[in-house]
């Protein structure tokens, strides 16, 4: 009679089912896109419903958003798209603006520049391992040590230079701001934390760069929308004391250098359309209501006034 072969017994672990799969190390670039259309287009039905006081619309959304994995999940998707195979780090671009520029400062011995980057992601971006900046770093939800947990719209303004800096980046955080007129307020509060134009008497190799803006969006914000295109953004910017220097465009990003020229001149940008289309998209910047506000305010005391 043959002896049956022994088989070598298998481990408890071995005969239980996966309890855990690895997660993938990414996700598709189809996939990151959905989220991130998908979140944008929750916060912009969330702050309408907030504006008509709909407090289970509200609810609804925000179960929405966390079913999605909330901020995070997003931050995560947008973490996606700094990898090499995705278009890689947004900062490369103003790295290869800026480094004549800042090679001959730093030749001439001068003190780190001060940036504050808004919407920080990681602490390893291009101006991080430049060697040249003092970078203040900022984000609603931070993703770890060396970057601060703060709304950029409830930041204490500067009370003097010392509190300011010589450069803002906003890689991908306009285009999440829910609505245009959050848009617009973004884009003027930029303003209170440069220092001012001609500041540079020290460097003034410094003066054609600095201080300065650094904008990414999303290419169709300006290439697609109806309501935005480059020359109204330029007048946007424009405005607000913004003379554009560099600008490039990818078939997925639009990136913009803009230096700080002064205070600008008060215009009022409402929403028009300016392209038409069923293909367009809704993006726009809002820009002046505030200030107008504030304008009729003023009037009517005063007339308040010389009545009495």
């Amino acid at each position: 009679m043959a002896l049956k072969k022994k088989r070598p017994q298998k481990s408890l672990a071995a005969g239980r089912p996966p309890i855990l799969q690895r997660q993938p190390k990414s996700i598709t670039r189809k996939s990151t896109k959905a989220l991130i259309n998908k979140h944008h287009l929750l916060e912009k039905r969330k702050k309408q419903a907030l504006a008509k006081g709909d407090d289970a619309g509200v609810a609804a959304i925000d179960a929405e958003i966390q079913a999605l994995g909330g901020l995070d999940a997003y931050q995560k998707a947008s973490l996606q798209g700094q990898r090499e195979d995705r278009g890689g780090d947004s900062s490369r671009v103003l790295m290869e603006w800026l480094q004549p520029c800042l090679t001959a400062h730093k030749e001439g011995s001068g003190r780190m520049l001060k940036m504050l980057e808004v919407g920080a992601l990681s602490t390893q971006n291009a101006c991080s391992q430049s060697g040249y900046f003092d970078i203040t770093r900022i984000d609603l939800n931070s993703q770890g040590e060396g970057i601060l947990q703060q709304d950029f719209m409830e930041r204490p303004l500067p009370k003097d230079d010392t509190e300011r800096f010589d450069i803002i980046s906003l890689s991908l955080v306009l285009n999440f701001v829910p609505d245009p007129k959050g848009r617009g307020d973004m884009l003027k509060r930029t303003t209170e934390f440069l220092r001012a134009a001609g500041r540079y008497l020290e460097a003034p190799s410094l003066t054609t760069n600095f201080p300065s803006l650094f904008l990414v969006l999303p290419a169709p914000c300006v290439t697609n929308s109806r309501y935005l295109d480059e020359e109204r953004l330029v007048g946007i910017m424009a405005s607000l004391g913004y003379a554009k220097v560099e600008s490039k465009t990818t078939q997925r990003l639009v990136y913009y250098f803009w230096r700080r020229e002064g205070k600008g001149i008060a215009r009022r940008f409402r929403k028009e359309e300016i392209r038409a289309g069923s293909t367009r998209n809704n993006f726009a910047v809002v820009l002046g209501y505030i200030m107008d506000l504030m304008s009729r305010r003023a009037a009517t005391q005063a007339r308040i006034l010389d009545i009495w």
